[in-house]
């Protein structure tokens, strides 16, 4: 069995949460913030120690949203609990390579948009700023009332409160849906949904990964291809995991282009829960096939220490950026000097 180790709480500082967590939002207070980080689990989890956020990316940093959660503001009405979530969709520059920048529509500075999770049955409730110059929208995926759905267009200056209960369980997804929704998208109006089941799965580490393209000259065609959004980062930041520990993914394909993706893992096999909507495996494999917004949650463990590789088998996709690395270290090994802390719900 996995080891259930305690979360280093020390890569997670007030400081470096604000600094990489929020850039560009000015939406959330730092308390919800923090809640984000560890607000889901009160067993014991350990992440080892990356390397300092410093190296990141300005803007984006898709080491720190890798484990990145928003709860959003928790409420209790007529004994029900309710999130709130305040977005604004924004148009900021990002520097996908030395020397490609891009464009991006985004919601709070960030691509993909934040991971908004909840507990099946909670009420969300969605408060949606546009100030991207753009009509944008949010069509969540999952069951909810027709005028809830987000395709009518919301102006640039305009405010628009999407409110449906968290339902079904499972892994979900939310994107901007005004046509042509292939251009939206591609420019980083996407994001993630999770419903937890209401009882909650085993403790692990868990993580997002989203693939993504980039047309960077309006041909219809991907040039540069991303995890969670920058070219290449994983392989140059690789993912630092505790060997025997169970890894919980949380994989998206938001290729727009591209019929179809495959998301491959070196030397390991996982167990497949399709569209996250069972709690006990449909699948174990080393390969899965994902069509465009199709999503599932992998779980694995690592035997023995090292780095390996994850991509899409479509290698021409991986090669153009989407492709990482898991560097599998012993608890010992990963943060000597750490103390580990046990991270409690809020």
């Amino acid at each position: 069995m996995p080891d259930r180790y305690a979360l280093d709480l020390e890569r997670w500082s007030r400081r470096s949460v604000l600094k990489v967590g929020l850039a560009g939002a000015g939406l959330v207070g730092g308390a919800i913030a923090l809640r984000t980080l560890w607000q889901s689990r009160s067993q014991l989890v350990h992440v080892p120690m990356s390397e300092p956020a410093i190296a990141e990316p300005k803007g984006f940093t898709p080491l720190t949203t890798l484990r990145q959660f928003d709860y959003g503001s928790v409420t209790t009405e007529n004994g029900r609990t309710v999130r709130e979530f305040r977005v604004e969709a924004q148009t900021s520059t990002v520097q996908l390579n030395s020397a490609t920048s891009f464009i991006t529509w985004n919601l709070n500075g960030r691509v993909p948009g934040p991971t908004f999770r909840a507990t099946e049955g909670d009420r969300i409730r969605v408060i949606f700023y546009n100030r991207a110059g753009h009509s944008h929208s949010l069509h969540f995926h999952g069951v909810h009332k027709s005028e809830m759905d987000g395709i009518k267009p919301v102006r640039n200056g305009g405010v628009f409160i999407y409110e449906f209960d968290a339902e079904p369980f499972g892994v979900h997804l939310y994107h901007c849906h005004i046509a042509p929704v292939t251009r939206h998208i591609g420019k980083g109006l996407y994001g993630m949904f999770i419903i937890d089941p209401p009882t909650p799965r085993p403790p692990a580490d868990e993580m997002v990964l989203i693939m993504a393209g980039y047309d960077v000259n309006d041909d219809q065609k991907n040039e540069l291809y991303a995890f969670n959004g920058m070219p290449h980062y994983y392989m140059n930041h690789p993912i630092r995991i505790q060997k025997d520990q169970l890894i919980r993914l949380y994989v998206l394909n938001m290729i727009e282009f591209d019929p179809v993706a495959t998301f491959h893992l070196h030397a390991n096999l996982f167990q497949v829960y399709r569209t996250g909507r069972h709690l006990q495996p449909d699948d174990e494999t080393d390969v899965i096939t994902m069509g465009t917004a199709e999503r599932h949650i992998l779980e694995f463990a690592y035997r023995y220490p090292g780095k390996f590789m994850f991509h899409p088998h479509q290698d021409d996709i991986a090669e153009a950026g989407c492709m990482g690395l898991f560097e599998v270290v012993d608890r010992t090994a990963s943060n000597p000097s750490s103390n580990t802390t046990e991270a409690h719900a809020m």
